[in-house]
């Protein structure tokens, strides 16, 4: 049974019900529905309230305009087209007048729950000083390549390394990938078209086993705990952010494994502990603990950020960066993961283990490591050479022409 009675108007097909309590002015406030057939089926059209403007004039005119548009095929044919096309209308409108700004805010929340910490604030800092200023306050609809030439520019001018100015650039592309896939924005990503500069940041300086020992020794007088990541590092290719992250539930001494979970590149892979490891690890750990507690961690058990200046002030006593400008060049706590590598390949490791060991998504960072290589790709060939010298593989040449 209907909760509410409908009552005719003099205008076929229009009708309307009564608020059970609401008025308009001297009566009840009525709600306007139109219903007639066409094309063999009946059509509903609910317009809305007295107190909302509709009056039996403007509904009949509404009526008139919808009529039109069924027998022509043009524009809306029902209210509820109409209000979708009004409501697509309005969001193409707040979407041509977003600011850069206005996504950079929607797009931090997931941004911190992505990113470290470090790189999170290094990548606020990049958009402040370079990003911002440029583009911050213009819709994302009128961002052109040219304005990020002018970032380039500007960046270039102030002596802004390459890597920089193509890290900042990528926070751009960042925000326009976000803005296209939350509906912000439409069309291509201006980044696309902007020329990246180019660079050579790899690391080429790898320790000898003697430099390696005499500053493991060196940091050990200084900092224990640093000496032991320095070592886990070493021996195993751990980045720093992996070390501080790690966890005695990750360490199964059994099996000699080292569980890393979520790593860099979002995967998880395994570290294989060496005798030295695994000797130094259970020197560390405590005889009551949790699987949850940290293996190396800070003052007040948090988890460290970086690695102790103890290590630098070792590099420094060892002379390791004495006299070398090339950052390549200078030995920092990720040369232990390089050194690592290098010592692999020298060893003979094929490069497809180093990177699984390593972890590296992309083989062209692994590649980097294949000169290192050319002792033992000689000492192939020379093992081949002895097969073919036996009587049995002897190559006959034929010197008659």
């Amino acid at each position: 049974m209907a909760k509410y009675r409908w009552f005719t108007t003099k205008h076929k097909g229009l009708r309307y019900r009564e608020h059970a309590a609401r008025k308009h002015g001297i009566r009840r406030d009525r709600f306007y529905q139109y219903r007639t057939m066409f094309d063999g089926k009946r059509v509903q059209e609910s317009f809305g309230w007295t107190s909302e403007g509709w009056t039996e004039e403007k509904c009949l005119v509404e009526v008139a305009k919808l009529k039109q548009a069924k027998v022509t095929g043009e524009g809306p044919a029902t209210l509820k087209e109409k209000r979708n096309a009004a409501e697509a209308k309005r969001k193409t409108k707040e979407r041509d007048q977003t600011t850069f700004n206005e996504v950079w805010e929607k797009y931090l929340p997931q941004a911190k729950a992505d990113r470290g910490e470090n790189s999170l604030v290094r990548e606020e800092s990049m958009f402040r000083l370079w990003v911002e200023p440029v583009i911050g306050n213009m819709p994302l609809k009128v961002i052109a390549p040219i304005h990020l030439e002018k970032i380039k520019s500007i960046m270039a001018r102030e002596g802004k390394a390459p890597r920089t100015i193509q890290y900042t650039l990528a926070i751009v592309r960042q925000i326009f990938n976000y803005a296209k896939n939350h509906d912000f924005f439409t069309g291509d990503n201006p980044t696309k078209k902007v020329k990246k500069p180019k660079f050579d940041n790899m690391r080429v300086r790898f320790l000898s086993h003697e430099e390696a020992e005499s500053l493991l020794s060196e940091i050990k007088m200084r900092s224990p705990q640093t000496h032991d990541m320095t070592l886990l590092s070493l021996h195993t290719g751990m980045r720093a952010g992996e070390i501080f992250s790690l966890t005695w539930g990750d360490v199964d001494f059994e099996r000699g494994i080292i569980t890393l979970w979520n790593t860099k590149n979002k995967r998880t892979r395994s570290a294989f502990m060496t005798e030295q490891v695994k000797e130094m690890l259970k020197a560390r750990q405590p005889k009551q603990y949790e699987p949850t507690d940290l293996v190396f961690p800070g003052r007040g058990g948090v988890k460290i950020k970086q690695i102790s200046d103890s290590f630098n002030r070792a590099v420094a006593k060892n002379g390791l960066n004495a006299g070398i400008s090339d950052l390549r060049q200078k030995v920092c706590f990720h040369t232990m993961r390089h050194t690592f590598a290098s010592w692999l390949v020298e060893n003979g490791t094929d490069l497809y283990t180093v990177k699984e060991l390593l972890g590296h998504s992309d083989f062209k960072m692994t590649s980097r490591y294949a000169h290192l290589g050319e002792n033992s790709l000689q000492a192939a060939v020379k093992r081949l050479e002895g097969t073919l010298n036996t009587k049995d593989n002897v190559v006959a040449i034929n010197k008659t022409a």
